[in-house]
This record gives C-alpha cells, structure tokens and sequence, in this order.
C-alpha cells in the first residue's frame, strides 16, 4: 500500500491525549503552528515534549546540578555524551541512560537496546567504546516475573556486549520489593578519543547534504520514547511492539565505519538515532545549528513497505546515525559505509530556515521550527510537586544500638551471606565478557 493512499485520522484533541500530550500542551501546539497540527507533526510533538526526550518534568531540577569544571572539554547537555581531559592529549567521554521501561516489558530487548544506545552515544562524538558497566535493580527474587526479567536483561546486557566486543567492568545488582513492577536497567559507556578531535551533533551549512547511515528503518520501536516516559501498567504488556530490536554485529560495522568516516574530513556533524528516531535527531541537530532541514522521506531505506511520513520519522529501528556532510563530499561518506555493507543514502540539505520540512510523496507532511521541539528550547517545562517520603524519617531516626546484639555470631554471618543483596553475583557477572 502506497504511503498516499493511507487516509490519515483527524487531529484533535481526543487524538492528541491518545499520543500522551494533554489539553494545554496541545493548544500551545496549535498557537506555534498557528494552525491544526498535521497527523504526522502530532507524532513528532509527542515523541519530542515526552518526557524521555525533553524531560519536561525533570529539567528544572536537573538544571541544579554542577554543570561547569576545569576538566570538561564539552559543556553539560551539549552533546551526545560527556567529556573530560584525562591527560596526554586524550579526552574520556561517558554516559549512562536507563532503558527501564522497555526491559519491564521486553527484558532481553530492552536491556540489548539500552547498551547498543548508550556505545552510540559514544561514538557518534569520535570515541571509540573501551568499556562498560551497568546498575541493575529489581524485586522480590521470590516472584517468578522478576526472575523472568533478570534472566532477560542480564542475558540481553550480556549477548550484545560480548558481541558488540566491548567488556564490562563493573556493576551492581540490588533487590527489592519497590522494584517489583518496574526494574531499573542503567547500562553505562566509556570511550576514549584525542583531544580536539570530537565531532559534534549539529546541522550547519547551507546546502550541506543530509545523510542517513547503517541499518534500515522498520516499523519496530515507533512511539518508544512516549511509552518509555508513560508510568508501568496493565495495559502496557500490548505496547511490546514499541521496543526496539537490536543487531550488535550490524553495530559494530557501523562503529568502524563511523570512526573511519571522520578520518576523511568530510563530516560536519554527526548524531546518533536512538529515541524518537529520525524526527529527534533533525530537530536537534537543526536546533543547535540555528539553521533549517529539508527531508525527503521517501529517500529513507525502509526495510517494510508502505510506511507513511509519520512511521518513518517516529520508528526507532537501531544502528542508524545521521550525518551532515560538506557539500561535494557526500560520496566520501557513502563510500565508507558500503564498504562496511551499510546504508548510506543522501535523505535531504541544510537549509535557509529555522525549521525541519519533512517531505513523503512529493507532500509537506511536517513543517515545524525545530527549537520548538527540542529540550532547552520550546518544549515545555513543569515544576511538580513534591512530598518528601514517610518512611525517610523512620529510616533517618533509625538507632544502630536498639539492636540486639547477636548470641550466635557464625548464624548471623550465614544469615548476612544467605541474603541476595550480599551474596555472590558471579552467576551475573560471569555472563558478560570482562576483558
């Protein structure tokens, strides 16, 4: 079925609530654009004012944290990952992201996605992934589901890092009960990169080509990142097909494509397409670059037919990366990736705007200024309430000396030793490849 042929529904409010905006959000849409969304800007909207991507609901209080120091060679939140001067001319860029909700629903998955990710986001600055590490949380080891989920993200942290070939190094794994709907899976990534020779995510220079690099766009992941900002209920085991599939061997090209294609001088920019997919990773790239982006859609290498404008932009199919080239050099950039056996197809051009203008079968389907979309910029900020827990103040006036003290102390050291929180995690660890 041909994209044009799709009749697209109506946008109002109903629809707008179904995609996770609410009411006000949807009217202060209406006014920017000064019109009705279309259906296909209405997904965009959602996925980049949710809150895994504009931390709407947390950006106030994040702000608060130290943002400067001496060894920093980018600034906090400005590119893909962190960096600091480690000495001798190399710099050390790290991050650490959670993928809690797509590993409560699809534990082998949404742990596997969540380190693929997290080594992109290193990458895509220049450095090359040395080293990983994890924090894991979860409930009652009593309850059959939460062994379920254990044995699928330690099992999906493992299969993708032992074939992705970057060790892990370190990591915990902590139970209990407050977990026990919702698992917390932390994957961390450390690179190493010479200092001064980063590239960063960013959308300059008119008529720059606009380039999509690696692996196809599916329909696998479409609106993860509004279900990743959504609370864990009953309903949510239906939402499966929002997470994400993992291919570490087609990673790993493109990290040794990625890394040689800098070498050639001919990237401006580069951003990794993780959450929200193509629609997140033009809108930043054009925000930070103060300039405009003009997609053809119908020039993305779908691996599914008829996808619309609105599947293609939202998908988060994995090992995908956008890049910015110098005018002229495209075929530099597309060399090295068919060398690798991966895609890369010129989807569009910098342009004299401030917006991204999204094409599909010779339509506008999305018009929209990109620093309305992104964090920092347009999209909206709340300050929540907040109530300081009951039992904090119990476990703060807690008195070590009420205790007893123990009569049998070789019973109290197997008691310690029996519970899972200070017992051996080897049956973990020896799962992942640590050199």
């Amino acid at each position: 079925m041909a994209d044009a042929t799709v009749k697209e529904p109506e946008v109002n409010l109903e629809l707008a609530l179904e995609h996770g905006l609410n009411e006000e959000e949807f009217e202060m849409i209406k006014t920017r654009l000064g019109r009705v969304p279309t259906f296909t800007e209405l997904g965009v909207y959602s996925v980049m004012w949710s809150e895994h991507c504009s931390y709407k609901n947390s950006i106030v209080e994040l702000k608060k944290l130290p943002r400067e120091g001496e060894h920093m060679l980018v600034g906090a939140g400005e590119e893909n990952a962190g960096l600091v001067d480690i000495g001798d001319g190399l710099g050390c860029a790290f991050k650490i992201e959670s993928h809690n909700h797509p590993s409560a629903i699809e534990p082998y998955q949404g742990a596997a996605t969540g380190v693929g990710g997290i080594h992109r986001d290193i990458f895509t600055m220049g450095a090359r992934p040395v080293a990983s590490l994890n924090s894991l949380r979860f409930g009652s080891l009593e309850n059959p589901r939460v062994r379920y989920l254990l044995d699928g993200v330690v099992r999906g942290i493992g299969d993708y890092g032992n074939s992705f070939g970057i060790p892990v190094i370190g990591g915990e794994v902590y139970f209990d009960e407050s977990y026990e709907g919702n698992p917390l899976v932390n994957a961390m990534s450390i690179g190493l990169v010479e200092a001064g020779k980063t590239v960063s995510a960013i959308s300059e220079g008119i008529g720059n080509p606009v380039i999509i690099v690696g692996a196809s766009t599916g329909r696998d992941g479409i609106h993860g990142a509004t279900f990743a900002s959504e609370e864990i209920s009953e309903e949510s085991e239906a939402k499966r097909p929002s997470v994400q599939v993992g291919d570490p061997f087609t990673e790993k090209l493109l990290l040794e494509a990625s890394l040689e294609v800098l070498k050639t001088g001919a990237v401006v920019g580069m951003q990794d397409m993780g959450a929200a997919g193509i629609a997140c990773s033009t809108s930043e790239m054009t925000a930070k670059g103060g300039q405009g982006m003009l997609i053809d859609l119908d020039k993305v290498p779908a691996r599914e037919e008829g996808m619309t404008a609105y599947e293609l932009l939202l998908s988060e199919s994995q090992e995908r990366m956008l890049i910015v080239a110098e005018k002229g050099r495209e075929q530099e950039v597309i060399d090295v990736y068919e060398k690798w056996d991966l895609h890369g197809v010129v989807i569009g051009e910098v342009v004299d705007t401030d917006k991204v203008t999204y094409m599909k079968d010779g339509e506008v389907k999305g018009d929209m200024f990109a620093e309305h979309l992104v964090l920092g910029g347009g999209a909206p900020q709340y300050i929540r309430k907040t109530k300081k827990p009951e039992y904090l103040d119990e476990v703060q006036n807690f008195d070590i000396s009420s205790l007893n003290h123990p009569n049998d102390h070789q019973e109290t050291i197997k008691t310690l030793l029996s519970s899972v929180n200070v017992a051996s995690k080897r049956w973990v660890h020896e799962q992942y490849d640590t050199t």
